[in-house]
C-alpha cells in the first residue's frame, strides 16, 4: 500500500475512530532536550486542533510506565536525541504494546549511530564521505594527511550538530576531538564535501520535495538550525526536475538501508560533480518553526496540521511502508 502523505490523509477518517489517547512524548533528558519540547508543544497544539486527544508526556517527569496506567492507544514521539531516537523509547513502548510513530528498535539504533549507520551504508553501496574514528593518542597531523582539510569533527551519537566543529589545520583537531568527546565517548573525524547540502523529507513512502541548505556560517551547525535568520533555504531546491528525482531515490534508498520508517530525514552533500554523500539519517525530525521537515511539505501543498496527522497515520501498522518487510514491526 502506498504510504505517502494524500494516502495517508485520505486513510484518516477511518483511522480516526480507532485513534484513542495519545501520547506526545517529549522533552526527555537529551541535550537536545529544549528543541523536543518545542517540537512536542508544537505537535500537541496540531493534534488537538484537529480534534485527537493528545496529552503530553515528558519520560525526564514521568516514568514511562504511566503510558500503561493512563490509557493511552499510540505515541507521537517527539523526543530528539539519546532515550528518543536511539531505540530506548521503541523498545519500552514495544514492551507496553503501544504503536508509535516512527522507525522501530533496529532503525532508530542504527540511524542515531553515525558510526554503525556509515558502515551499514558501506556495506549497502550508500556513498558516504571518508572517515576515521578518533581517539586522544591518535597522531592527529596524520590523521589530517589521511582524510585530508578541512574535515568535520562529530560525536557518533549526537543529533542538532551539538559538538561539531569544521577544522581548517591539523592544529585544531586535538580541540575538536575534546569537543566532541564531551558529547560521547566514540568520535568521528570525516572528510569534508565541498559541495551544496541537501536534506530530503520523508513521510510514508513519498520523499517530499529537497531543500537546500545554505549559511554563512561555517557549517550548518546548531545556531543555523534554530537560531539564526541569515540561513537560507532552497525549496525548489534548484536541481532539474529529473536530478532532483535521481537524489530523492538515493535519499530513499539510505533511509531504507538503515531500517529506518514511518517518517524521517536524510541529510546528504553534494561534491562538485554533484554526486551525493550521505551523512546522517534523522529518525524524529524537528517540528519547530526553523524546521525542514514541515517546509517541505508545504512545498508539497500540505500544512502543519496536515502534515502531523499523516506521521500520526503511520502509527497504524497496516499503513506502515514498510509492512510486511523484514523491518517490519507491530
Amino acid at each position: 500500500m502506498t504510504a505517502g502523505i494524500r494516502a495517508l490523509l485520505a486513510a484518516w477518517p477511518r483511522l480516526a475512530p480507532d485513534c484513542g489517547r495519545v501520547a506526545v512524548l517529549l522533552g526527555g533528558r537529551s541535550a537536545e532536550r529544549e528543541v523536543s519540547l518545542r517540537t512536542g508543544a508544537a505537535v500537541l497544539a496540531a493534534l488537538r486542533r484537529c480534534g485527537v486527544d493528545a496529552h503530553p508526556v515528558d519520560p525526564a517527569q514521568d516514568p514511562v510506565g504511566q503510558l500503561g496506567r493512563d490509557g493511552f492507544a499510540r505515541a507521537f514521539i517527539a523526543l530528539h536525541g539519546r532515550g528518543g531516537e536511539d531505540g530506548v523509547i521503541q523498545g519500552a513502548l514495544e514492551s507496553l504494546g503501544l504503536a508509535y510513530t516512527g522507525s522501530g528498535v533496529l532503525g532508530s539504533a542504527l540511524a542515531m549511530d553515525k558510526l554503525r549507520s556509515k558502515q551499514v551504508w558501506i556495506g549497502a553501496g550508500v556513498p558516504t564521505p571518508a572517515f576515521e574514528v578518533l581517539d586522544a593518542g591518535d597522531d592527529f597531523d596524520a590523521v589530517a594527511r589521511r582524510l585530508g582539510l578541512p574535515l568535520m569533527v562529530k560525536p557518533a551519537l549526537e543529533g542538532s550538530s551539538l559538538g561539531m566543529t569544521r577544522v581548517e589545520r591539523a592544529g585544531d583537531l586535538p580541540g575538536a576531538y575534546a569537543e566532541a568527546a564531551r558529547y560521547d565517548r566514540c568520535v568521528l573525524a570525516e572528510s569534508w564535501v565541498d559541495g551544496p547540502e541537501y536534506t530530503a523529507a520523508i513521510v510514508g513512502d513519498e520523499v517530499l520535495p529537497l531543500i537546500r541548505l545554505e549559511t554563512p556560517r561555517a557549517f550548518y551547525d546548531y545556531e543555523a538550525k534554530y537560531r539564526a535568520d541569515t540561513t537560507r533555504y532552497h525549496c525548489p531546491c534548484g536541481l532539474d526536475a529529473g536530478r532532483e528525482a535521481a537524489l530523492a531515490a538515493r535519499a530513499r534508498a539510505a533511509f531504507a538501508a538503515l531500517g529506518a520508517s514511518g517518517w524521517g530525514r536524510v541529510d546528504f552533500l553534494t561534491d562538485r560533480s554533484g554526486a551525493p554523500a550521505f551523512i546522517e539519517v534523522n529518525t524524529v525530525p524537528g517540528m519547530t518553526d526553523h524546521s525542514l521537515v514541515p517546509m517541505a511539505a508545504r512545498a508539497a501543498g500540505f500544512d502543519f496540521d496536515e502534515l502531523v496527522l499523516a506521521v500520526l497515520a503511520t502509527s497504524f501498522p497496516a499503513l506502515r511502508a514498510d509492512a510486511g518487510s523484514c523491518a517490519w514491526r507491530a
